[in-house]
């Protein structure tokens, strides 16, 4: 009995990305060895967080109400609006401080490899809501991967319209470091979107 709920731990714990087998297993061990309230308080706020956390309806990013607070900041410019992949996603670009407008998370990326569409990835309600007449300007704030790549170009190609600008952030070296240590592709794009 035992054995089938270690293992089921372990198998519940290899979930998170970048957690191999034997990572899973060192963190069961720990917390069933030597930290069994952490234990109890990982269970507790993981079974609260998946029966109160939903999707904003708005722009789909992680809340606990039908708006989060963002799309409910009457300060936010509601003439920008940046478009992430992922929730975790909006909250870097929240932490740099530097973005005062409003979000939508698609909630992936394309890849047909993976079988990820345009239907996959919310392009529809996007789309609504960039041309409702408040929006001014969609920023693309996707990844630089390739499936990120393929997703900005659908999207801008899609939110062609009169009156809307669709700008994708820029990319270069980044700041702080030395140039002899940056791959060449990013020299190469830095030297072409320089201003």
């Amino acid at each position: 009995m035992a054995e089938r709920s270690l293992d089921a731990l372990i198998d519940a714990l290899r979930r998170l990305p970048g957690v191999g087998s034997k990572s899973a297993q060192r963190m069961a061990y720990h917390l069933l060895q030597h930290d069994r309230e952490g234990a109890e308080r990982l269970a507790a706020a993981l079974q609260a967080a998946v029966c109160s956390i939903g999707h904003c309806q708005r722009c789909h990013t992680f809340t606990e109400g039908q708006l989060c607070s963002i799309c409910q900041d009457s300060q936010r410019d509601a003439r920008l609006l940046a478009v992430v992949e992922t929730p975790a996603d909006l909250a870097a670009l929240e932490r740099s401080g530097s973005f005062r407008g409003l979000y939508f998370v698609l909630m992936g990326r394309l890849s047909p490899i993976d079988g990820v569409s345009t239907r996959d990835i919310g392009i529809a309600p996007l789309i609504e809501r960039a041309t409702e007449g408040v929006v001014q300007e969609v920023i693309l704030a996707l990844s630089f991967t390739a499936e990120g790549e393929a997703t900005a170009h659908v999207l801008a190609e899609a939110l062609r319209s009169p009156g809307l600008r669709v700008t994708r952030l820029a990319r270069g070296v980044p700041a702080g470091s030395e140039l002899e240590y940056v791959d060449l592709s990013t020299i190469a794009r830095a030297l072409s979107d320089r201003r």
